[in-house]
């Protein structure tokens, strides 16, 4: 089956530079707006479950903020110990103005 796209919010409600989980369908997903790219992948850290709503993306890296993880938003992988796992990624886009996230 293929995937389908769901609307999950205005691009404009998305900080540069930052994340946000949001609802995509039945899936709970994180958005990262990774200098205008927006990227999506899941919302918890595989270290411990922490939720990594709101954090910063610096230099393509999200970092939680319970024991210091890192993420590489463009793939998922684990760029920082103590995780072990990555994160998993979904397919995004924009159309007229909107981010869609398959799921």
């Amino acid at each position: 089956m293929a995937a389908e796209f769901v609307d999950v919010m205005a691009v404009d409600d998305l900080p540069e530079n930052k994340t946000m989980i949001v609802e995509a369908g039945s899936k709970r997903v994180l958005l990262a707006n990774d200098e205008g790219e927006i990227r999506a992948l899941s919302p918890y850290c595989t270290h411990d479950g922490g939720d990594l709503d709101g954090e910063e993306v610096d230099d393509h890296e999200v970092i939680c903020h319970r024991h210091g993880a890192r993420f590489d938003v463009r793939d998922g992988s684990v760029t920082r110990m103590p995780a072990v796992f990555g994160l998993s990624t979904f397919k995004t886009k924009v159309e007229n103005g909107r981010i869609l996230v398959a799921v």
